[in-house]
C-alpha cells in the first residue's frame, strides 16, 4: 500500500500511522494497547485506556502496577514518581525529621552532610555544635575529639591531621613503648619482631638485627616480609620498592607473561583483547582471528542501537544483521512472520514480541532465556515463554524494578577492622563510627547477629577476642597456641568459631568461649588465610597462600575436603560467600582481581581486574561487592555481577583490614540446625557436615564411642616452648600440638610430671619460679618463687612425692615436697651452672649435668649420699637426661658435641647413639622403644629407635624455642621404699637413698637435725632475718652455708621496709609502707596479725623491745615516734615535734634509752628515754642519709651506716669517739649487728655483706642478688634477755609502763592525761574532736597538745560525709553516700547498726538532738530535710518546699530550733522550730557555697564556711551581726567549735585548721596531709548541755517531739507504725538540767530561763497545783507539802541555771553534698579534686559595698567590724543603739559582756538591777565578742536607748548578780 494516503490493514489487524515515508505498518490487533511499542511510533499505545492493575496494586501514571502498601513510602517505585505524588504530610516520630517534601528521616541525619531527604531540605542548617568531646571538621562534621592529630585521617576532608604539633605523640609513648612513624605506641618487644605491628612498617625499619624471613620469602630493605616469586616481577609489593632493584632476568613464572616493563601478567591474559600489561605488550603479535576477537562481532557491536534493552530483550529494527527483510505484503499469511509484520519500503519485515528473537531465517520467533543472562536478576530467575520471572530468596523482597532485590530489616552497616580498632560505616551515607579502640593489631573479624556479639583476632597479642556489639564487655576467647590468626569466621546456626593461624598452618573451630577446642584440618596446609562458612549447608571454605596458592572446601567436620581453585592465584586474601546468589567471591592482592565462582568452583570469572592495588579482604551485601585495600587505605564497592560503579565508600583509614556487612541477611536464619536442642548427643563438639553430623572431640581425645569422648589423655608428648607448654597426644591419629591453657608462662624451660595426681610442673627462669598445674591446664599454682635465680633443671620423685631441681645461678640443687613446702638444700658444692637433672627412685640416684667451666655428669643418692662423677671427657654442653629403666641406661644430649649418647648408671660402657644432623638438642625423653628429643636449630620435635638410633622421623615441625620433652603416661613403676611407712620415722623430709642407706631424713633450709637422725630443731636459733619489699627471708647461721628461706607468711606484702624480731616469743614484726600496716607472725610463718592498720604513712624504722613487751616505730610521713604492746594496744605517740624524717631506731632496755636516725634536711641521731624524756641530739655533722642503726651492748657502742657519705661509722653511746668502720660502702640500707660481726643491706650491689664489728674487716658477701633489700635484723634466740624494768605489776601503771634513764614512767595512750596519781588513765579523752575522711572517723584529743589523730575502729565504712555525736547513750552518728545509709556505732566500733537504709539519695548534714532523742538530715538528692527518732523510726519529713541544695544542718534544742544551708541556685542560710514551722531566711546575700555550719551555743551565734567565696563567717542567731572571721581560705568544707576555737576541714590543703572564734587569729593547722576530708565536730561535756518540754517522757508525746521557743507540739511520722499516733500534748515536768547525761561537770549557765519559758513554767506549776487540790482523798497537808516542794524544786532549778557553766551547748557541723561546680566527693578514690570554679557574675554585685565614711557615722551597709557588743535593742530601733556604742580601738567596738562574767563598762553610769535583769534574758539578748557585719536582734526592745557605759566598773560576778 506504498503511496496512499491512508493505509488499511486487513482483517483483525490494526493499521499503523502513516511514516513520513509514507510507508504503512499492519500489525495484529491483538497488540493494540498491550503496552508494547509495536508500531515503532507508539501510535498502537496511543489513546489505550491503561491496563487496569488489581485491587491490591496501585496503578503508576504510567501504566505500572506496584503494591499499594508502597505509595508514599518515599521511595519512587513507579519510577516516574507518581506514587510519591500528593502525598499527605507524614507524621515524622520524635526521633525524625521532617523534610520539606513529606519525607521523615532519623534526627541525626539532620546536617550530617548528606541529602537524605532527597530536596537537601535537611541539610539547610547551620553547621551543628560538635560537643565538647567531638572535633569538628572544616566541612562541619564532627568526629570524637581524640581522633584529633592522632596519625589517623578520621574527618574527609583530613582537617584533624592539619597543623599537628611535631611533638604532639612525643611524650606519649612510655619507656617500655616504641614510638610509629606516625605516632601510635606499641610495646618495644613488638619494635624488630618481622610482624608489621605499626601498620606501616615503621617497627621494623632500621633493624640491625631483624630476625630473617622464611624461606619462601624475600626480605624487604625495610624489615618486610613478602613471597620470594614477587622479587622482580615488574611490581613494587615491597613499601620502599626495594623488591624492584638489582633486578637483571625475568622473574616470571611458567605461567606467567612478562611485559615490556618487566611486570608479570597472567599467561592467560595474553592476546584476550586487553591491555594488561598496560603498555599493550600483552596484545602485540596476536592473531585477528584469536581469542581477541569473540564469535558474533557485528551482532554485539549494534547492540547500541537496539530497543529495549534494559526492560526485555533486544527487538533488532534495521540494525540487526542477517536476513531480515523480503518481499510480500503483511496482509498475506502476515508475511509469512510467525509474529509481527510490517511494511518498510514495500518489503516484509518480521519482528518479535518482547521476550523472543528472531531466528536465523528471519521469519519465525524463538524465546529468549533472560535467566541465561547473568545478574538479569539479583538472585532467582525463571524463564518463561516470551518473558521471566525474576524471584527472591527469604529474607529478601522484589524491589519496583522486579529484578532486583531488598534485603528485609535495618539498614547495612560495614564492619571492618582498622588494626588499632574496629569501626562501623554506613555505605550509604559513608557514617563512621567507632566500635572499639586501643587495640593492638585486629585482623580478622566476623559477628554473631543473633547474639550481638563481635569476634576478633589480634596478630600482634596473638589472641581471639569478642565483646558486645555495642562495644562493651570486652573478652577473651583464644588466648594461647596463636602465632598468625588471619581468618575468623562464625557459623551462627550450631555457634561455633572458626580460624585459620598461618603460623601454625592449622583451621581450628571451638565454642564460642573458646572452650572444646579442636584443630580440624592441619594437613597439606601452609599459610591459611581466608575463611568462610555456608552453615546451612554444612560448608567451610578458606584461602591459602603458600607456595602452591589455592582455595578449598571441606565439610564443617573437616571431612569432605577439595580444592575448588588451584591455577592463577598468588595471593588469595579476601573470601566471602554470597548466600542469596549461591556464589563465592575473592580478592587476590597479587594479581590484583576480584573473582567468583559457583561454590563448587565452576563457572570461574574475574569480576574486576583493574584498579585493584592491594585488596584484602571482601564483603557482599544484595547486588554489591565490598572490599578493603592496603595501599588505597579504603573501602570501596561495586556492582558483584558486572564490577562497575565503582565507589570510594571511605578513604584516609589507618589500616583497614577484614571487613564484613553486619545485617541479618548475611547470617540469613533459614538453615536447619543439624544438632538440635541436645548437641546432638555429644559429649563436647557437634560439628555439622554435608547432610548430617558428626561428633568430635577436643584437641588429642579420643572417642570412646560414636558420642562420647575421653575425658582424659592417656599418653602424650609434653613439650615447653618459653612462652607456652604443648602436648602432642599419642590417643590420636593427628598428632598436632595442643596448647595447654596455662597462665603467665614467660620463659618455660624443664619440665616433669606426676601421673599420681596428673601434675605437670615447669620451671620459668624469667619469673624465677617452679609451677604446676593439671595436665589440662586448670588449678595452676605456683610451687616455688624464691631465692630462684636460674632453675633449669627439674625432676619428680613420683614415689616420695618429692620435686628436685637445679639452679644454675645459685649453682644449688634443692628438694621440696612436690608442693613446695619443707624446701632444703641438698648440694651447694663444686657446682659450676648445672642444667638437667633426673631422678632414679627405684635406685636411690640422682643424676644431673653440669655445664660449667668443667663439663660433667655427676650422680649422688637422692639424699645428697655418695656423690660421684661418672662422665666428664668429651663433653661440651651437656643437655637433656633421660633414664631407661629398662636397659639400665642414662641418656644424654650434648648441643656443644651434637650428639646423644648413653651409658650405663654409673658412666661404663659409653656409647654414641645418633652422632650427624643434630644441630642443637636439648630436650630428651624415653618412652617404650623411641627416644625423642627438641632441636633448638632445626625447630623441630624428632623421634628414633632408643637402641639403634635409626628410624628417624621428624614428629612436628617449625616449632621455635623448644625446650624440656617429656612424654606423660599412666604406667611408672611404683616400689616399696622407706619412706613409705611413717614416713621414714622422719619428723620432715623422707629422702630416698641408694640400697645401702634406704633414705635418710633431712630438715628444711637453714635447721638442723638433731642428733637422732630423725628429728628436726624447732626451727633456726642464730639467724638474719630481712625484709625484701615483697617478703621477708631468713639465712640459718647455724649451718654451713648461707641459704635465704623465705617466711611462708599467708598474706601479701607490697613494700615491706623496717624489721623486727621477739626471741622470746619467736615473733617477727614488720612494717609495710604501702599497705600502710605493722603486723606480725610467727618465724614459720604461722599466726600472721595485722596489728596497727591506721594512721601509718610510711614506716621506715621498727624495734621490738622484748624486754619491756612493747613495739617502737617512726613514721616518716607522720614525722612521729610512736610506741605499743606487741599486740598493738595502747598506743601513744611518743615524740612529734622536730622530726623530718625519722627512719632507723634502735632500743637499749637495760639503759632506758631508745636512738634514731633522722635524715631530713638537717641529718642528725638522736637519743631519748624510751618515755620519749630527756631528747638529744647526739650527731648532727657529716651526716648525709644515717639508714641503719644497731646498739652494740657489749662495746657500749652506737654503730650507723650511712648512704650518702657511703660510711659504716661507730662512736660511743654518748656520741663521742665517733670513727669510720667501714667505707666505701656502696648504698647500705639495713644496719644489725650479732656476736663478732655487723650485717648489712646494700641496696647498689643487692646484696648482705658481713664484717668484723670491731675493725669493719673481712668483709665478705653472704648473699646477693638480692633486689629491694631494706631492714636487716641478727637473732640469737639462745641469748638471754635482760631485766624488765616494768616487770613488777607493769611498773604500777594502768596502762603503758615504759623505761626511762633513771626508772621508768606510767602514760597513758594518745589523747589520754594522766591522772594526777601519776599512774592512772581514763580510756578516752574527755574532749576531742572526730572528723571524717570518706573511709574512715579519726579522733584528735584537746586534752593534749600533740593533736595526734586516732583512727575509730568503725566497720565498713565507703563513703562517710555527714557526723554527729549523742552524748547521752555515747553513740556516733554518720552518713554513708555511698550506701545511701544512717548509721550509728560505739567509738569502740561496737554494736554497729544502720538506723536508715531506704530512701536516700544524698544525705548532706546530720544533726543529733539529744534532748529529744530525734536526728534530723538533709538530703540533696531529693531536696528534703528529714526528721527520725534516733533509731531511725517515726521518720517524717519537715521540709520539701523551696529547698534547692540543702548541705548543712545544726540544732539548738533549748531554743527549739533548726539551721541549715542550702547552696542552690540562691544560696542561703535558713532557720525554723524543730517541727519545720516559722521558717526563715537568715541569709541570702554574699553567699556562694555554705558548706559547713556549727553553733556556738554559749555566745548564742551561728558559723558557717563558704568553700566558694573562701571564707569563715558568723552572725548571731537571727542572721544579724555578720561577721567575716577568717578571709581567705582555700576550700573549707565543714566546721566545728570549742572553747575559744573554730575548727574546720579544708580540701585543699588537706588539713584541719583553727583560729580563735573571737578575732580570727592565732590560725593553726591542727592536722596536715589528710585526705578526702570531709565533716568536722566536737564531743565535749560541756557541748550537749541544755534541755527542753521533750527531754521528760518524749513530752508525753508517742512518736514525735518537737520542741519550740516556749512550748512544744507533737507530730506522727509520714509512715505509721503499729502504734497509734496521737498528736495531743501534756504537759511533761521538766527533766533538771543535773541530770542531763553525760555531763557531770557542767557549771551553772550564764544563760537563765527566758521570761516567756518561766511564765509557761509558772502555769505548768499552778495547773499542776490545782490538780492536786481537786484531787479527791488527798489532806490539805499533803498538797501544801507538795506545793512547797515544788516551790522548792523550782527554786532549786533557778539557782541552777543562774550558776550554769558557760560552755554548754551542741555544735553541728557543716556537712555538705558536692554536686553543681563543688568538687563531688562520690568518687572511688580518697583524693579530692578541686576545681577553679569560677566566681559567678552576681558574685560582685552581692558583696558589701564599702564606702568612705567619716567617725561615728554608722548605717546598715557601712558598718563592717562590731567587736564585742551585746544589743538590747529590738530589729527596729537597733540601728540607733548601735550608733551610741563607744568606738574603740580599731574602729571596733568593746566588750560589753562575757559568758562567765558581766563586764559593762559605759561612758556615764551603770545598769541597775532591772537592766541587768533585761540584759540576762536570753532569749532577748545576743551577746558576743566578734567583728559583725549587719544583722538584727529579737524583737523585744529594751527601755533603755541611751544606756551609758562606766569605764571604771570592775567586773561583777554573776553570784553578785
Amino acid at each position: 500500500m506504498l503511496g496512499s494516503a491512508e493505509c488499511s490493514c486487513g482483517r483483525n489487524h490494526f493499521t499503523c500511522a502513516v511514516s513520513a515515508f509514507g510507508e504503512c505498518t499492519c500489525i495484529p490487533a491483538q497488540w493494540q494497547c498491550d503496552g508494547d511499542n509495536d508500531c515503532g511510533d507508539h501510535s498502537d499505545e496511543d489513546g489505550c485506556m491503561l491496563p487496569t492493575c488489581s485491587p491490591l496494586d496501585f496503578h503508576c501514571d504510567n501504566g505500572k502496577c506496584i503494591r499499594r502498601s508502597w505509595v508514599c513510602d518515599g521511595d519512587n517505585d513507579c519510577e516516574d514518581d507518581s506514587d510519591e505524588q500528593d502525598c499527605p504530610p507524614r507524621e515524622c516520630e520524635e526521633d525524625e525529621f521532617h523534610c520539606q517534601n513529606g519525607y521523615c528521616i532519623r534526627s541525626l541525619w539532620h546536617c550530617d552532610g548528606d541529602n537524605d531527604c532527597g530536596d537537601n531540605s535537611d541539610e539547610q542548617c547551620d553547621m551543628r555544635k560538635c560537643s565538647d568531646k567531638e572535633f569538628r571538621c572544616s566541612d562541619g562534621s564532627c568526629i570524637a575529639e581524640h581522633w584529633y592529630c592522632d596519625g589517623d585521617t578520621d574527618c574527609k576532608d583530613g582537617t584533624d591531621e592539619e597543623n599537628c604539633p611535631s611533638d604532639v605523640m612525643a611524650a606519649t609513648c612510655s619507656v617500655e613503648e616504641f614510638q610509629c612513624a606516625y605516632g601510635r605506641c606499641i610495646l618495644d618487644i613488638y619494635h624488630c619482631d618481622g610482624d608489621d605491628d605499626c601498620g606501616d612498617w615503621s617497627d621494623e625499619s632500621d633493624c640491625s638485627s631483624h630476625q630473617p624471613c622464611r624461606a619462601a620469602e624475600f626480605m624487604c630493605s625495610s624489615g618486610m616480609c613478602i613471597n620470594a616469586g614477587w622479587r622482580c616481577d615488574g611490581e613494587f609489593d615491597c613499601d620502599d620498592q626495594s623488591d624492584e632493584t638489582n633486578c637483571t632476568a625475568s622473574m616470571c613464572m611458567a605461567d606467567q607473561f612478562r611485559c615490556v616493563s618487566g611486570r608479570c601478567v597472567r599467561l592467560s591474559w595474553r592476546c584476550d583483547g586487553e591491555d594488561d600489561c598496560s603498555d599493550g605488550s600483552d596484545e602485540e603479535g596476536c592473531e585477528k582471528t584469536g581469542k581477541g576477537s569473540p564469535p558474533d562481532t557485528d551482532h554485539i557491536m549494534h547492540f547500541s542501537l537496539c530497543v529495549r534493552v534494559y526492560v526485555r530483550v533486544c527487538v533488532c529494527v534495521y540494525a540487526c544483521a542477517g536476513p531480515r527483510s523480503s518481499e510480500g505484503n503483511c496482509n498475506v499469511d502476515n508475511g509469512g512472520c510467525s509474529q509481527k509484520c510490517q511494511m518498510s519500503r514495500g518489503l516484509v519485515q518480521c519482528t518479535c514480541h518482547t521476550g523472543y528473537r528472531l531466528t536465523e531465517g528471519g521469519k519465525t520467533c524463538q524465546d529468549v532465556d533472560e535467566c541465561a543472562d547473568e545478574g538479569y536478576c539479583s538472585q532467582g530467575c525463571t524463564n518463561t515463554e516470551g518473558g521471566f520471572q525474576c524471584w527472591c530468596v527469604q529474607g529478601y523482597e522484589l524491589r519496583p524494578d522486579k529484578r532486583s532485590c531488598k534485603a528485609l530489616g535495618p539498614e547495612p552497616v560495614l564492619l571492618f577492622a582498622n588494626r588499632i580498632d574496629i569501626r562501623q560505616v554506613l555505605p550509604h551515607r559513608s557514617e563512621y563510627t567507632l566500635l572499639l579502640n586501643n587495640l593492638e593489631n585486629a585482623i580478622a573479624l566476623d559477628f554473631h547477629h543473633n547474639k550481638e556479639l563481635v569476634f576478633w583476632s589480634d596478630v600482634t597479642l596473638d589472641r581471639i577476642m569478642k565483646a558486645n556489639l555495642n562495644g562493651s564487655n570486652v573478652e577473651e576467647v583464644v588466648s594461647t597456641g596463636l602465632e598468625s590468626p588471619g581468618g575468623l569466621a562464625i557459623d551462627w546456626i550450631h555457634d561455633k568459631l572458626y580460624w585459620t593461624d598461618s603460623g601454625t598452618s592449622r583451621i581450628e573451630v571451638a565454642n564460642l568461649d573458646g572452650t572444646h577446642r579442636k584443630v580440624l584440618i592441619w594437613q597439606s596446609m601452609e599459610k591459611p588465610r581466608a575463611i568462610a562458612l555456608h552453615p546451612i549447608e554444612g560448608k567451610i571454605y578458606w584461602t591459602d597462600w603458600g607456595n602452591t596458592p589455592r582455595i578449598e572446601y571441606a565439610n564443617m567436620d573437616g571431612s569432605g575436603r577439595r580444592i575448588i581453585a588451584d591455577t592463577n592465584l598468588f595471593w588469595p586474601n579476601g573470601l566471602t560467600i554470597d548466600y542469596a546468589g549461591h556464589r563465592m567471591y575473592w580478592v587476590d592482592a597479587k594479581h590484583h582481581v576480584i573473582e567468583r565462582a559457583d561454590l563448587d568452583g565452576k563457572n570461574r570469572k574475574a569480576v574486576i581486574s583493574q584498579g585493584l592495588p592491594h585488596p584484602f579482604a571482601i564483603t557482599v551485601f544484595e547486588d554489591s561487592l565490598y572490599w578493603t585495600d592496603w595501599h588505597t587505605k579504603s573501602i570501596n564497592s561495586a556492582n558483584k555481577f558486572t564490577g562497575k560503579n565503582q565507589e570510594i565508600i571511605r578513604n584516609k583509614l589507618h589500616f583497614p583490614m577484614d571487613i564484613h556487612t553486619l545485617h541479618p541477611q548475611r547470617q540469613p536464619a533459614g538453615g536447619r540446625n543439624r544438632c538440635g536442642t541436645n548437641n546432638g548427643g555429644c559429649s563436647h563438639l557437634c560439628l555439622p557436615s554435608n547432610k548430617a553430623y558428626t561428633c568430635a572431640c577436643p584437641t588429642g581425645f579420643r572417642k570412646v564411642d560414636q558420642y562420647n569422648c575421653a575425658l582424659s589423655l592417656d599418653k602424650f608428648l609434653l613439650f615447653a616452648r618459653r612462652t607456652d607448654v604443648r602436648r602432642i597426644s599419642f590417643d590420636t591419629e593427628d598428632k598436632s600440638d595442643d596448647v595447654i591453657p596455662l597462665a603467665d608462662v614467660r620463659n618455660a624451660v624443664a619440665l616433669d610430671w606426676d601421673a599420681h595426681e596428673g601434675h605437670i610442673y615447669w620451671t620459668d627462669v624469667t619469673t624465677d619460679s617452679i609451677n604446676r598445674a593439671l595436665w589440662n591446664g586448670s588449678q595452676q599454682e605456683v610451687v616455688v618463687d624464691t631465692s630462684l635465680e636460674s632453675p633449669a633443671g627439674l625432676a619428680i620423685d613420683w614415689v616420695t612425692q618429692k620435686l628436685y631441681w637445679t639452679d644454675a645461678g645459685t649453682d644449688r640443687i634443692e628438694v621440696s615436697n612436690a608442693d613446695g613446702t619443707m624446701r632444703t638444700v641438698l648440694i651447694w658444692e663444686n657446682l659450676d651452672r648445672p642444667r638437667d637433672i633426673v631422678v632414679d627412685p627405684i635406685g636411690g640416684y640422682m643424676y644431673w649435668t653440669d655445664w660449667g667451666a668443667n663439663p660433667k655428669i655427676e650422680r649422688a643418692g637422692m639424699d645428697a649420699s655418695s656423690r660421684l662423677v661418672i662422665i666428664s671427657t668429651n663433653l661440651t654442653w651437656p643437655n637433656g637426661l633421660a633414664i631407661d629403666y629398662q636397659t639400665q641406661r642414662l641418656y644424654w644430649a650434648d648441643a656443644g658435641m651434637k650428639t646423644i649418647e648413653f651409658g650405663n648408671f654409673d658412666g661404663s660402657d659409653r656409647q654414641v647413639l645418633i652422632g650427624n644432623q643434630l644441630p642443637h638438642p636439648f630436650g630428651l625423653t624415653l618412652h617404650e622403644d623411641k627416644i625423642y628429643w627438641t632441636d633448638w636449630q632445626s625447630k623441630s620435635i624428632q623421634s628414633a629407635d632408643k637402641l639403634s638410633g635409626l628410624g628417624r622421623s621428624t614428629l612436628v615441625g617449625n616449632l621455635e624455642n623448644l625446650m624440656d620433652i617429656h612424654m606423660f603416661h599412666q604406667h611408672r613403676a611404683t616400689v616399696q621404699t622407706p619412706c613409705s611407712v611413717n614416713n621414714g620415722g622422719c619428723s620432715h623430709l623422707c629422702l630416698l637413698a641408694p640400697d645401702s642407706k634406704g633414705s635418710s631424713c633431712a630438715c628444711p633450709t637453714g635447721i638442723n637435725l638433731q642428733v637422732d637422725g630423725k628429728t628436726c630443731t624447732p626451727g633456726m636459733n642464730s639467724f638474719l632475718i630481712f625484709a625484701r619489699r615483697t617478703d621477708i627471708r631468713m639465712v640459718s647461721l647455724d649451718i654451713p652455708y648461707f641459704a635465704d628461706v623465705v617466711l611462708a607468711v599467708n598474706t601479701s606484702m607490697k613494700n615491706t621496709i623496717a624489721i623486727g624480731v621477739d626471741p622470746r616469743e619467736g615473733k617477727v614484726y614488720w612494717s609495710d609502707s604501702t599497705l600502710k600496716k605493722i603486723s606480725r607472725a610467727n618465724i614459720n610463718g604461722s599466726g600472721h596479725e595485722d596489728l596497727i592498720s591506721t594512721g601509718l604513712v610510711t614506716t621506715d624504722g621498727l624495734a621490738v623491745d622484748s624486754v619491756g613487751r612493747k613495739i617502737y616505730w617512726t613514721d616518716t610521713g607522720t614525722n612521729r615516734i610512736e610506741v605499743a604492746n606487741l599486740n598493738g594496744s595502747m598506743r601513744k605517740v611518743l615524740v612529734w615535734g622536730n622530726l623530718d624524717s625519722p627512719r632507723a631506731i634502735a632500743l637499749y632496755h637495760e639503759m632506758g634509752y631508745m636512738y634514731w636516725t633522722d635524715w631530713g634536711e638537717h641529718a642528725k641521731l638522736e637519743r631519748a628515754g624510751m618515755d620519749g624524756s630527756e631528747r638529744v641530739v647526739l650527731i648532727s655533722n657529716n651526716l648525709g642519709w644515717p639508714n641503719g642503726l644497731a646498739i652494740d651492748k657489749a662495746s657500749s657502742q652506737l654503730l650507723w651506716a650511712d648512704a650518702h657519705t657511703e660510711r659504716i661509722e661507730a662512736a660511743d653511746l654518748n656520741g663521742s669517739n665517733r670513727r669510720t668502720l667501714v667505707s666505701p660502702v656502696q648504698h647500705p640500707y639495713g644496719l644489725s649487728l650479732l656476736g663478732p660481726y655487723i650485717y648489712w643491706t646494700d641496696w647498689q650491689s643487692r646484696s648482705i655483706q658481713r664484717a668484723d664489728k670491731i675493725t669493719g674487716a673481712n668483709i665478705i658477701t653472704i648473699r646477693s642478688n638480692l633486689p629491694g633489700l631494706m631492714d636487716i635484723q641478727a637473732v640469737d634466740r639462745e641469748r638471754p634477755l635482760g631485766f624488765n624494768k616494768c616487770g613488777r605489776h607493769n611498773g604500777g601503771c594502768s596502762h603503758l609502763c615504759l623505761p626511762r634513764p633513771n626508772g621508768t614512767s606510767c602514760v597513758c595512750p594518745t589523747g589520754v592525761l594522766l591522772k594526777a596519781d601519776g599512774r592512772s588513765c581514763d580510756d578516752m579523752p574527755e574532749t576531742y574532736l572526730l572528723f571524717s575522711n570518706r573511709i574512715s572517723v579519726r579522733r584528735i584529743s584537746l586534752d593534749t597538745a600533740d593533736h595526734t589523730d586516732v583512727h575509730v575502729p568503725v566497720p565498713e565504712l565507703h563513703n562517710v560525709i555527714s557526723l554527729d555525736y549523742d552524748s547521752v547513750e555515747g553513740k556516733l552518728y554518720y552518713t554513708d553516700v555511698s550506701l545511701d545509709v544512717i548509721r550509728r556505732v560505739n567509738l569502740d566500733g561496737s554494736s554497729m547498726e544502720t538506723v536508715v537504709s531506704q530512701g536516700l539519695k544524698t544525705t548532706d548534714g546530720l544533726a543529733v538532738d539529744w534532748v529529744a532523742r530525734n536526728m534530723y538530715w538533709t538530703d540533696t538528692g531529693r531536696n528534703t530535710i528529714e526528721v527520725a527518732r534516733l533509731d531511725g523510726s517515726s521518720r517524717k519529713i519537715l521540709v520539701n518546699s523551696s529547698l534547692d541544695e540543702p548541705r548543712a544542718i545544726a540544732v539548738f534544742p533549748s531554743k527549739g530550733f533548726l539551721f541549715w544551708t542550702d547552696w542552690g541556685h540562691i544560696a542561703k542560710i535558713e532557720r525554723a522550730h524543730l517541727d519545720g514551722s516559722d521558717r526563715k531566711v537568715l541569709i541570702n546575700t554574699d553567699l556562694g557555697w555554705p558548706n559547713g555550719l556549727t553553733l556556738d551555743y554559749d555566745m548564742r551565734r551561728i558559723f558557717w564556711v563558704d568553700a566558694h567565696l573562701d571564707r569563715i563567717e558568723s552572725s548571731d542567731l537571727n542572721g544579724k551581726l555578720r561577721q567575716i572571721l577568717v578571709s581567705p581560705v582555700s576550700h573549707p568544707f565543714a566546721l566545728t567549735q570549742q572553747d575559744r576555737w573554730i575548727y574546720w576541714t579544708d580540701w585543699q590543703t588537706k588539713s584541719i585548721q583553727r583560729v580563735e572564734k573571737h578575732t580570727g587569729r592565732n590560725k593553726e593547722t591542727v592536722l596536715a596531709n589528710v585526705e578526702g576530708l570531709m565533716d568536722i565536730i566536737v564531743v565535749s561535756p560541756q557541748r550537749q548541755t541544755g534541755t527542753n518540754h521533750c527531754g521528760v517522757n518524749n513530752g508525753g508525746c508517742t512518736h514525735l517531739c518537737f520542741a519550740k521557743t516556749n512550748s512544744f507540739v507533737c507530730a506522727c511520722p509520714d509512715e505509721a507504725d503499729d502504734r497509734a499516733c496521737s498528736t495531743s500534748e501534756e504537759p511533761p515536768a521538766l527533766r533538771p538540767l543535773a541530770n542531763v547525761p553525760k555531763a557531770p561537770q557542767t557549771s551553772l549557765s550564764s544563760t537563765p530561763l527566758c521570761s516567756s519559758r518561766s511564765s509557761t513554767l509558772v502555769q505548768d506549776v499552778s495547773n499542776m497545783l490545782l490538780f492536786l487540790y481537786k484531787g479527791e482523798g488527798l489532806h490539805i497537808s499533803y498538797v501544801i507539802g507538795g506545793a512547797l516542794t515544788v516551790l522548792a524544786i523550782l527554786i532549786l532549778i533557778a539557782v541552777f541555771i543562774i550558776y550554769r557553766h558557760k560552755k554548754s551547748k551542741f555544735a553541728d557541723p557543716g556537712i555538705s553534698n558536692l554536686t553543681y561546680s563543688n568538687p563531688s566527693y562520690r568518687t572511688s578514690t580518697q583524693e579530692v579534686k578541686i576545681e577553679a570554679a569560677q566566681k559567678p557574675p552576681i558574685y560582685n554585685q552581692l558583696r558589701y559595698k564599702k564606702e568612705g565614711v567619716g567617725e561615728g557615722s554608722y548605717t546598715r551597709e557601712k558598718i563592717r567590724i562590731v567587736e564585742g557588743v551585746c544589743l538590747l535593742s529590738g530589729e527596729e530601733l537597733y540601728w540607733e543603739d548601735l550608733k551610741q556604742l563607744k568606738v574603740c580601738r580599731g574602729g571596733g567596738l568593746h566588750t560589753c559582756m562575757r559568758t562567765d562574767t558581766v563586764s559593762l563598762q559605759a561612758s556615764s553610769a551603770s545598769l541597775d538591777d532591772t537592766e541587768t535583769e533585761q540584759l540576762l534574758q536570753g532569749d532577748q539578748s545576743e551577746c558576743s565578742s566578734l567583728n559583725t557585719a549587719p544583722a538584727t536582734t529579737p524583737q523585744r526592745h529594751s527601755a533603755h536607748p541611751d544606756t551609758g557605759w562606766v569605764p571604771n566598773r570592775k567586773p561583777s560576778t554573776e553570784s553578785e548578780v
